[in-house]
């Protein structure tokens, strides 16, 4: 497990997607060896989606080879609705970038058959041969997607009705209006994230540090779901200043004395263009 430490949102957004980067170039994904990226949506991942817009117009990065599937979408909200999960990947990321639309998978929360739509997308993320690098958020209590407190850490794609806690959070997205704001998701599971090859979580912001903190200094716990990425081979938290503050200083410090081996992971940046 790397804990890697950026001074503010900026510099871990820029950091994350150097690392996306890299992966990707490095990969060198072709007609016949796509690339599978696992995608979040939320606050966070903003900063890295904006990063990652910019390597790709100045012809760092391409997403041509590159199939997407996105940890999770509300059930009955219109895919047009601007608060739809479809709608924020694509006006936050895949419209200005070059991926293949029928490679971006996303969730249907309106399919007729909902257990069949999750069947279906553990299907597809199988057929893509798995998830390369799976990219996550999460909440400050501590779930992923939508695996709230409480939820399986075997878990796998599914409908799932969300916390009260969740429902009031989001409740700022729907102008207040808790009557519009949807009460039931579909999420992929903890196990679908832990079979993926690579994680790597991003925690920005005071209010996630004791998420953090549950995360990386406590046990394995089904009330704090990000918890089970301390069994994965190969986790990557990036985390912020400001997410470090319940951590104790000797963790804080053990991990700021590793940037220098992990600041090798993104630099230099890698090229499409260069063939690198």
């Amino acid at each position: 497990m790397r804990l890697v430490i950026l001074d503010n949102y900026d510099l871990a957004s820029e950091w994350a997607a150097k690392y996306i980067c890299n992966c990707i170039v490095k990969f060198k994904p072709g007609q016949d060896r796509y690339f599978s990226l696992g995608l979040p949506t939320g606050s966070t991942p903003l900063g890295c989606y904006k990063k990652l817009i910019e390597y790709h117009k100045r012809g760092d990065l391409s997403f041509k080879y590159v199939k997407t599937f996105n940890m999770d979408e509300y059930v009955g909200l219109p895919r047009n609705h601007p608060e739809s999960y479809h709608s924020y990947m694509w006006n936050n990321f895949f419209k200005h970038v070059d991926i293949d639309p029928n490679n971006a998978h996303i969730l249907d929360g309106n399919a007729e058959d909902l257990q069949a739509e999750c069947d279906a997308f553990e299907e597809k993320i199988k057929e893509a041969g798995g998830i390369d690098l799976f990219v996550g958020g999460i909440g400050p209590d501590g779930h992923i997607a939508f695996n709230e407190p409480g939820s399986s850490l075997v878990s796998r794609t599914r409908l799932k009705t969300l916390a009260m806690d969740t429902i009031l959070a989001n409740a700022k997205y729907f102008d207040g209006d808790l009557s519009k704001v949807p009460t039931m998701a579909l999420t992929v599971g903890v196990g679908t994230v832990m079979d993926a090859r690579e994680v790597m979580i991003l925690i920005t912001g005071a209010h996630k540090a004791f998420a953090l903190y549950k995360a990386i200094e406590e046990g394995i716990n089904h009330m704090w779901t990000v918890s089970a990425f301390q069994q994965h081979p190969r986790t990557i938290f990036v985390c912020d200043e400001d997410a470090t503050l319940e951590l104790k200083v000797k963790t804080v410090k053990y991990f700021k004395g590793l940037m220098h081996v992990n600041n090798k992971l993104v630099d230099p940046l890698y090229s499409m263009k260069e063939g690198n």
